[in-house]
């Protein structure tokens, strides 16, 4: 399906076609459907009879291929299976769990309470570690055949193409743009990251992506950019806070993950070179997704003369960034 179709598609995503596709499981709702805060795909809360709400997340038309899915998909049941706190799809009586209704994909989660981790919280931190490290455990038995690998030409050369094709920056500004995106990408490549072994990951580790618990702790939710990376992808977004205190939380998260999993230290030089790519990608995703009418709506400040100047702005300080030594796992 091409993507130019998916906003007709999102736009026929009704209340009551989401209560159909959800019932087309076999399952009977009692008619209260709840949008959820989700951009790339449509999330909602469907209330069912007799029992408690799930979550329902209708993809975005064209972006993975079915084969993708199902790959995320028995990936976190992998995950399941061992035992570790991951939300991930449920089945139906036959172990499908990529549904179609009316020409949408779409998969169904229990509903999870809990609230993200405390930014710098060092005892969370090393029970996230410990989790990260039981994940990495499994993720290392097998590999990705349909997901995406994480490259500087994925997260840095077909953003940056995108953008300046699609006209958003202003003329003044290309060439700063171009600059700072050309030094980025040499020194990125410079780090040897397409020289690191990676292997399965969660691939958008943030502590929006983490519930919280009272009982058991933490929670990984939404897989949907799981990807070939090297492990230090699922822990440099987890960092906040000076140089100082990252490396404590560091230490922190480290001391956790190797309970049950190696560390190669040398992916700390990494961690730079990949938040300058999270960086660029963010701007091309949005540039990508400005079409989708729920885009301009929730980002206003993008597409101004204001958001560009910041944002080379932090690509510079990115280039003074990456000249600096790595964190120290202390």
């Amino acid at each position: 399906m091409p993507e130019s179709q998916s906003l007709e598609d999102y736009a026929r995503l009704t209340p009551d076609m989401v209560l159909q596709a959800v019932e087309s499981t076999g399952r009977i709702s009692d008619a209260r459907v709840l949008a959820l805060n989700s951009y790339e795909n449509r999330v909602y809360q469907v209330g069912i009879e007799d029992s408690t709400p799930l979550i329902a997340k209708f993809y975005r038309p064209a972006r993975w291929s079915d084969a993708a899915l199902h790959e995320e998909h028995t990936f976190t049941r992998e995950l399941a299976d061992a035992e570790l706190p991951v939300v991930g799809p449920l089945p139906d009586a036959t172990g499908e769990t990529l549904f179609t209704f009316e020409d949408y994909r779409f998969t169904l989660f229990s509903r999870k309470g809990g609230q993200a981790p405390e930014p710098g919280d060092l005892d969370q931190l090393h029970r996230l570690g410990m989790l990260l490290g039981r994940l990495h455990a499994v993720a290392q038995r097998s590999a990705f055949a349909h997901r995406p690998v994480l490259s500087v030409e994925r997260f840095l050369d077909e953003p940056v193409a995108l953008i300046n094709a699609s006209g958003f920056i202003p003329g003044n500004l290309r060439p700063a743009y171009a600059a700072v995106t050309a030094a980025l990408a040499s020194k990125i490549r410079a780090t040897g990251l397409s020289g690191f072994a990676g292997q399965r990951t969660h691939g958008d580790c943030h502590p929006g992506n983490v519930l919280w618990t009272r009982d058991d702790g933490p929670w990984l939710v939404d897989f949907d950019d799981c990807q070939t990376a090297p492990a230090v992808q699922d822990l440099w977004m987890l960092l906040s806070g000076t140089r100082h205190e990252q490396e404590l939380q560091l230490a922190e998260l480290l001391d956790g993950y190797s309970m049950f999993c190696d560390f190669d230290r040398r992916e700390l030089a990494l961690i730079e070179a990949l938040r300058s790519l999270r960086m660029v990608h963010y701007a091309g995703w949005l540039a990508r997704r400005w079409d989708d009418p729920a885009f301009p709506r929730h980002f206003p400040w993008f597409n101004t003369d204001g958001y560009w100047r910041q944002h080379i702005a932090e690509l510079e300080e990115q280039l003074v960034r990456m000249d600096e030594p790595p964190l120290r796992w202390l």
